[in-house]
Parts: C-alpha cells; structure tokens; sequence
C-alpha cells in the first residue's frame, strides 16, 4: 500500500463515497469538489493504481487540524488502510495542538479512534458544538 497527495478525481470520488454511503456529500459534487480545493491536506491509499480510501483534513495547520472526511471502500476496510491513512496525518502535523474529528456515533467507529488515539471531548473536559444550519442530523451522510 502507498499512501500519497490525493489528485480529485470525480468520478472516483462519487464511487467512494457512494460505496459508504455519504449521499449527502454526492448530492452536491461541486461544493463537494471546492471542498477538496480548499482542504488542507488530501491524501490517498492505493494498491498499484487501485484506490482503497482518502483521507481529508482541514484546519489551519499549526494549531488546529480538523479531520474532516476519512473514508475507505467497503471491501478493503479491516486491513489497515483507515489506520495507515489516520497516521499519516497526525505525523505531518506532529506539533499541532488540536486534531479534531466528528463522526457516526457507533461503538466500532469510537473503537476505531480511541486504537489511533482519540478521546471523546466530554473525557477532556470539553464539548463540542454544531450549527448544521439547514441540515438535520450533521453526521448523517445520506
């Protein structure tokens, strides 16, 4: 597996995320495409010239980094490449203050992050909140 600079593909990226089921995300390409644009750091895993998952941070860089889309394509999740992507960006922002995260409330997802590190908010004596403005339910992807 080679993780490395992710170039957006569109049509790449609709399979992607259509395969985990982030709709939300699909139904709006173009904001979807300037949000990749805009993003700080994009990076994907491949096998050869096969896809298996992206990651996408967003943030400022130096103190704060925001986590903000990793996804891997059903058939090749449970191998590594959710964890290997995840590493590769806490170690290019190695002196960052704040790497944060928002994602599905479920126990294999908190399982995931707590193995790379992370900690729920309310465990560090914080809490997060969000504006969705028109959006019910922010973590729903479809």
């Amino acid at each position: 597996m080679e993780i490395k600079e992710y170039q957006y593909d569109e049509a790449e990226i609709l399979r992607l995320y259509t395969s985990v089921g982030w709709t939300a995300y699909t139904k709006n390409m173009p904001a979807l495409r300037e949000g990749f644009r805009n993003s700080l750091l994009s990076l994907a895993a491949y096998e050869g010239e096969e896809l298996l998952g992206i990651v996408r941070a967003v943030g400022d860089g130096a103190t704060i980094v925001f986590v903000q889309d990793l996804l891997v394509f059903p058939e090749k999740q449970r191998q590594g490449v959710g964890t290997a992507l995840l590493k590769t960006v806490l170690d290019r922002f190695p002196a960052v203050r704040q790497i944060e995260l928002v994602t599905d409330n479920t126990p294999e997802t908190a399982a995931f992050y707590r193995s790379a590190g992370f900690s729920e908010l309310s465990e560090m004596g914080c809490c997060g909140f969000m504006n969705s403005g028109k959006t019910a339910g922010a973590c729903d992807h479809e």
